[in-house]
């Protein structure tokens, strides 16, 4: 950071994923450090990893979407302390048809839950572009869900790629500005000592 201070800023952030028997540690290790910008976000549900097709083996995928989607709203009902959710439908990047069957629509009584209980606590959402390199239609999550965050009342917004390696550091980053402005955005969000920064579209 003292480094680069003069070329750019470099901010210190962490993506916590989160599971209900984690909560207290994670509680400790935000408080341990200075951090910037805390991203929550879901992998592993019910002690199984999406990653993985036993997640989705012997039942319906809606089945298996489901359960990881009540899982995060189990989580979010127990850890408070994050900025924003993370591609909060990560779980269609790898079910057996990915995202072929899925819509907001077909889980919405769930995900308004989700989205009502983040506004309540004045958290913001993330819109990921890695689902496009995974071959999904959209984002993570899509259009519709940020759609109805928008129609809610979100504003806060951030955009992320799921890099993982430099060369898809900002992958379709303009892709997702033009779907922010789209869905009724009109800035995104950066975070600094974890408070909202807001920048035009």
């Amino acid at each position: 950071k003292e480094k680069y201070a003069s070329q750019i800023q470099v901010l210190f952030g962490i993506e916590l994923g989160l599971q209900p028997h984690l909560m207290r540690e994670h509680a400790r290790y935000v408080k341990s450090f200075d951090f910037d910008f805390v991203i929550g976000s879901s992998h592993v549900c019910n002690g199984r990893d999406p990653y993985f097709p036993s997640f989705y083996e012997g039942r319906p995928e809606e089945e298996a979407y489901r359960e990881y989607f009540e899982s995060i709203l189990e989580n979010i009902k127990k850890f408070k302390n994050f900025d924003v959710y993370g591609h909060l439908d990560y779980v269609v990047r790898y079910g057996p048809n990915k995202d072929a069957e899925y819509t907001y629509e077909k889980y919405q009584d769930i995900f308004d839950k989700i989205l009502n209980l983040l506004l309540e606590n004045e958290k913001g959402l993330e819109i990921n572009t890695g689902g496009l390199k995974y071959g999904l239609r959209e984002t993570n999550p899509t259009i519709a869900i940020l759609k109805r965050y928008r129609q809610l009342g979100g504003e806060i917004i951030t955009v992320g790629s799921d890099a993982h390696v430099p060369s898809y550091i900002g992958y379709e980053f303009e892709k997702a500005a033009d779907i922010l402005k789209e869905c009724g955005f009109s800035y995104y969000t950066t975070f600094q000592n974890r408070l909202p920064e807001y920048h035009k579209l």
